[in-house]
């Protein structure tokens, strides 16, 4: 399985992008959102996604693990597969997909191409299982993106939300990196 590639940007057509690590180009979905950011010649890493089927092998692919994190969490989701779960992430980032699932934003997700309300309906249900409720984290505004992102990361490991809101209140509090943060809390949790 490809993790991680890193090159020059090749080729752009569409949600495409070709991009050459080495000798090789490889043919990259990307969400809109980063296609728009990006041009022939800049260089790029994108974490990657390899799909596997009998008549295609795919590389859906991020600029961030936890973007990719997040993917395959849609792909957990029965009747959601990697181009409406990359749709998911060209109607929004993130962030807004996560809010979208933790307010039970049905309209966020209709707007996907061929995700409709039932669908919608299922990644909300489904996704809120696995995140729990954010809100119950009491956590202040300013560090809200930040902890989001730390409770992700820690649910993905498969901890629970009251493990993860321990783990970020036994942060020092000094500045850190995200991944810093992250790793500080996964020590806290392997004690």
């Amino acid at each position: 399985m490809i993790g991680s590639l890193s090159g020059k940007i090749d080729y752009l057509d569409g949600s495409l992008v070709l991009i050459e690590v080495g000798d090789v180009g490889y043919r990259i979905q990307l969400p809109e959102r980063i296609i728009k950011k990006i041009k022939v010649g800049d260089k790029a890493r994108f974490y990657t996604y390899t799909y596997v089927k009998e008549d295609a092998l795919e590389l859906f692919g991020f600029e961030n693990i936890h973007d990719l994190k997040l993917f395959e969490n849609l792909l957990r989701v029965s009747g959601v597969g990697p181009k409406t779960a990359l749709g998911v992430f060209s109607a929004g980032t993130r962030e807004e997909i996560i809010n979208a699932t933790v307010t039970g934003d049905v309209s966020f997700f209709e707007k996907v191409p061929r995700l409709g309300r039932k669908n919608a309906q299922k990644i909300i249900i489904e996704l809120k299982n696995k995140f729990g409720n954010l809100d119950d984290l009491d956590l202040s505004d300013k560090d809200i993106k930040e902890n989001n992102d730390i409770v992700l990361a820690l649910r993905s490991f498969g901890f629970s939300p009251s493990e993860a809101k321990e783990a970020i209140k036994s942060l020092d509090g000094s500045q850190k990196t995200l991944d810093e943060k992250i790793k500080e809390s996964l020590k806290y949790l392997g004690r």
